[in-house]
């Protein structure tokens, strides 16, 4: 396993903060798809005894995040495109729950919630950080999913907003212009507040199916042709 440099956490730290360390470093691709994680590495680099760091490692298994091989070890999982398409039903799914309850008398909170996010994604485009935008973009997905005030949609859309950050890889958009991506998150953002439902389904449903779209192509790209395999 390649060395990563993490801080040291005090030994009082418990195991979900060494596995909510681990998530965003599998997010951010600090640990690549295919990494190995050796348990008395982590130990050492969080400074604490090998006990938090097994837990949380068996945590991200458990989320798919991790996969166990045996007699191999423990490993970042790998995503296919078979898989971006399933992060994205599921996503779809849960979104739009998050929506119906949002409509049943949430739709002021939802709209004030989803502000910073929108707000954010302009600052960041202004000053060209295309990162940033997709912080922000997580983040408005994060805030309507929570405005929902539903745990369990909370809970499961946790690993699949990682993930869809995982199918991104080094990639810090898919929209070959940021304003397209600002524009399509504000058009929801107005739907969900005071438009018709129907048109905020709607715009959340092209939403991710242009996500898949874009990121089909990302893929298509980064895969070497037969050809390109021979030479």
């Amino acid at each position: 396993m390649s060395v990563i440099e993490f801080e040291p956490v005090n030994r009082q730290s418990t195991a979900e903060m060494i596995a909510d360390r681990l998530r965003v470093a599998i997010m951010r691709g600090t640990l690549a798809p295919g990494a190995q994680l050796v348990e008395a590495d982590l130990a050492t680099q969080f400074d604490v005894s090998r006990g938090p760091v097994r837990e949380a490692m068996q945590r991200l298994v458990s989320e798919g995040l991790l996969h166990s091989i045996r007699h191999r070890g423990i490993f970042v999982i790998e995503l296919t495109l078979d898989d971006v398409l399933d992060v994205y039903r599921a996503r779809t799914a849960i979104e739009g729950g998050a929506l119906e309850l949002i409509f049943e008398g949430r739709r002021e909170i939802a709209y004030a919630a989803l502000e910073p996010s929108v707000l954010a994604m302009r600052a960041c485009a202004e000053r060209g950080d295309a990162a940033g935008v997709s912080d922000a973009d997580q983040a408005f997905h994060e805030a309507l999913v929570a405005s929902a005030d539903s745990p369990r949609l909370a809970h499961a859309a946790r690993t699949l907003f990682i993930e869809t950050r995982m199918c991104l890889g080094a990639l810090e958009t898919t929209y070959p212009d940021v304003l397209e991506q600002i524009q399509e998150h504000t058009d929801l953002r107005e739907a969900i507040g005071s438009g018709a439902p129907a048109r905020a389904r709607k715009l959340l449903v092209d939403h991710m199916h242009d996500a898949v779209e874009r990121l089909r192509i990302s893929f298509a790209a980064a895969t070497p042709t037969a050809q390109e395999t021979a030479t």
